[in-house]
């Protein structure tokens, strides 16, 4: 590898090292999210959020310089300059330490995404469903302390439960 790819190899590795820990980082918020959800600590969620944000920023901000880097270095090994691709890069730098190098990122990169992505859906499911039973309880109350909306047969309105003695029955 001559010396203007080898610069170009070098800027793709140390921002897919950054990529590489930025998403480990993104791993271990919404691994601890989950904890956070099921002790409803509103504080700390806000916290997680924000640095879920923070991350999911820096992350794009990576991604783009990746892909001019990717670009830069596919330009000089004649791989796809349009959609350059880790694995392609590194089959036209085949035989090179680089190219172990490449594949070796992009393997870590795909099982760190696909983690991320395991665990955030677990953790909307449970959200999901802490959610609609938060909602289904609600929606009971309010049914419950609601006045009735029903005449009796003296014509008089019927008091509803939230007078006193009508929420819980006498009778057991």
């Amino acid at each position: 590898m001559d010396a203007v790819a080898e610069r170009a190899y070098q800027k793709l590795e140390a921002n897919l090292e950054e990529l590489t820990k930025i998403y480990r980082q993104l791993l271990d918020v919404v691994r601890k999210e989950k904890e956070i959800l099921v002790r409803a600590d509103r504080d700390a969620l806000e916290e997680s959020n924000l640095l879920k944000e923070e991350l999911l920023y820096k992350l794009r901000a990576q991604d783009s310089l990746r892909s001019r880097y990717a670009m830069d270095l596919a330009t000089i090994v004649g791989a796809d300059i349009e959609n350059p691709r880790l694995l392609e890069l590194a089959q036209k730098l085949a035989g090179t330490p680089a190219a172990d190098r490449l594949r070796t990122q992009h393997a870590a990169l795909d099982l760190l995404i696909k983690r991320i992505t395991t665990i955030n859906k677990e953790n909307e499911e449970y959200t999901m469903s802490a959610l609609k039973t938060l909602n289904g309880a609600l929606d009971n109350i309010k049914e419950a302390l609601s006045g009735k909306k029903t005449y009796e047969s003296k014509g008089k309105y019927k008091q509803g439960p939230q007078v006193s003695g009508n929420f819980v029955s006498k009778e057991a």
